[in-house]
């Protein structure tokens, strides 16, 4: 076999990814450096290399042992990514299971790492460049599921599923002191302050219909397990609606804060998840139904508030 060795001293300028001086040493395309890499072909000052994200300096030896005939093929890597986990993939769409904290997309000030980033990101490596393309968004306080379009045309075909209320969306929450009702509608007109709160007030131009329905799946001493089902889904529907009835949701850091404060509750997100989204495939027209189950943050309080 036609083995070669072909290594080099890394200057000013070929610092940064060892697979971008493999490339430059191989002349080789982006996957093949990887393949070579993961096939044990690259070494750095003597050692191994191992990934592709790996960083050289000036000074270090690059070297690559590789047969010049041989295709290197990319191992597969699984992703990983705090910011969410795939739930099903398609040639047409993606969903997701968002972590608390994380922006859906960015905001006015463009911070970096939102959730349409990340995915775009995932969807790049294992598709080539594809972006995502938002159909919907969940509160950076809250986790859980949520669709994207992997071509604008089929995020509009599903966002006009989400304007018609077609889509079915459920949350678990923890809210606040102990629920009276075991199931009920709130149905509110929410308008946004200045400080971009939003706030229950009287039917105006400037309003938004809000309508959410609630079911009590367990009362705890001084907090209520609800199941929650939006028929709109307006920017902080069910934290402002429970607010208003005197139930904020658990650890809510803008919405009577001071009731939704709990000594059972020291995480920095919210008690709301986004647990069950049901929509109709854009392309197919098939049914489609996706559960995430409760994050063990709720879980654990559940133990020990009841």
């Amino acid at each position: 076999m036609p083995i070669t060795t072909r290594s080099v001293t890394v200057d000013a300028g070929q610092i940064g990814r060892v697979d971008l001086v493999v490339r430059r040493v191989t002349d080789s395309s982006r996957s093949q450096a990887a393949g070579m890499i993961d096939h044990g072909c690259v070494s750095i000052n003597g050692v191994r290399c191992d990934s592709t994200g790996k960083t050289v300096a000036i000074g270090d030896v690059v070297a690559v042992c590789y047969n010049t005939d041989q295709r290197y093929k990319e191992k597969k890597r699984s992703w990983d990514d705090r910011t969410f986990r795939v739930v099903f993939e398609d040639s047409y769409l993606i969903v997701v299971d968002k972590s608390a904290g994380t922006l859906t997309v960015p905001t006015e000030n463009n911070e970096r790492n939102s959730l349409v980033d990340r995915v775009s990101v995932y969807l790049s490596h294992s598709r080539g460049n594809r972006d995502a393309w938002v159909v919907h968004r969940l509160d950076r306080v809250v986790s859980g599921l949520l669709v994207f379009g992997k071509e604008e045309i089929y995020a509009k075909q599903l966002i006009e599923q989400f304007k018609h209320q077609k889509p079915e969306r459920r949350y678990i929450a923890i809210v606040a002191g102990v629920v009276s009702e075991d199931e009920g509608t709130f149905r509110d007109h929410l308008a946004t302050g200045n400080n971009l709160d939003r706030y229950v007030t009287a039917p105006s131009k400037g309003t938004e219909v809000a309508v959410t329905h609630y079911k009590v799946l367990k009362r705890m001493s001084d907090t209520t397990l609800v199941e929650i089902r939006l028929e709109t889904g307006k920017r902080n529907q069910i934290r402002v609606q429970f607010a208003q009835a005197g139930h904020p949701v658990i650890g809510d850091p803008r919405y009577k804060k001071d009731q939704a404060t709990h000594r059972h509750w020291v995480r920095s997100r919210i008690a709301l998840h986004a647990n069950l989204l049901s929509f109709r495939h854009p392309v197919t027209g098939e049914p489609m139904t996706f559960e995430s189950p409760v994050p063990p943050a709720m879980e654990k309080f559940g133990k020990h508030a009841g």
